[in-house]
């Protein structure tokens, strides 16, 4: 299927977009990757009549390491992310989600804003920008503002971006040293969507308690959240298999689960329960106290 018609512009600045986006008003669309708009477009789901490409903005495309954090531009590419020696060293949560998305062509293509702002229910990246509690800064010609992930992700494909705002870039703080981590997930098949994905961080005190829990869970509920229910019930306690499975137990507490051709809202809510003890056990077996 074709998509309806459309005017395409191409940005060559963040400044630009923006004036862009103020003069086009809401049939305008940002486009980076295109791996989630473009198919929807297709669909008709998406009828922009004007699309905004700022993929050669070299402003937004850029790794970098300012003091004690991690800055991720809004069009870095899921690859790129994977395969960065300052993300594999510092964050290697991020970089094992990354690895995990698609397939090696949407790798390539797709980046960590254009997934982010789409916010599909099914993402990879959101259980582990949870889990690493990072920062997004939005832009607009007002100004540069600062949104927690935990409260980016407002409901089904709806964030705290505004129209007039451009997602710039991620900002986290690097893990700390001895902290284990995991991103497990339950593949759809065809997509690689997470029909559950968990993102764990923990950091083991010197008795071999934890000390910090960080559980992300995506794919189960209309927008990604953190299982704090699972962090209270392990965090303090020693992590044998008895207090995992009861931490566990508590992964789709208070969530409103999906229900699809895919999976049953029972069975998305055991797998959560199931991935999260099993992303547990594999950070914790990687800690180092």
């Amino acid at each position: 299927m074709f998509p309806a018609t459309f005017e395409y512009h191409r940005a060559q600045s963040v400044k630009e977009a923006l004036s862009l986006l103020k003069r086009l008003g809401d049939g305008a669309k940002l486009l980076s990757g295109g791996h989630s708009l473009i198919p929807m477009m297709k669909l008709r789901l998406a009828q922009p009549s004007h699309l905004i490409d700022i993929g050669g903005v070299r402003e937004l495309s850029q790794i970098s390491e300012e003091g004690n954090k991690i800055l991720i531009g809004a069009t870095v590419t899921h690859s790129e992310i994977a395969s960065s020696p300052l993300i594999k060293q510092k964050l290697g949560l991020l970089a094992d989600c990354a690895a995990e998305i698609g397939d090696v062509q949407v790798r390539n293509r797709g980046t960590i804003g254009g997934s982010l702002a789409h916010a599909d229910p099914a993402a990879d990246y959101p259980a582990a920008v949870l889990a690493l509690e990072a920062e997004l800064e939005l832009e607009s010609e007002q100004g540069t503002r600062t949104v927690k992930a935990q409260d980016f992700f407002v409901d089904l494909m709806t964030t705290a971006l505004r129209p007039d705002e451009i997602l710039r870039r991620v900002v986290f703080a690097p893990i700390p040293q001895g902290a284990g981590y995991a991103y497990l997930k339950h593949p759809q098949p065809a997509s690689g969507f997470a029909i559950v994905g968990v993102a764990a961080l923990v950091t083991l005190g010197k008795d071999g308690s934890c000390e910090k829990v960080r559980v992300g869970i995506t794919g189960i509920a209309p927008k990604p959240f953190r299982a704090t229910a699972v962090e209270s019930a392990l965090t303090g306690k020693k992590p044998d298999s008895t207090a995992l499975a009861a931490a566990a137990a508590h992964a789709a507490d208070g969530v409103d689960c999906l229900s699809d051709i895919h999976a049953s809202s029972e069975f998305r809510a055991e797998l959560a329960r199931v991935y999260t003890r099993r992303a547990l056990e594999r950070a914790i077996a990687a800690c180092k106290p």
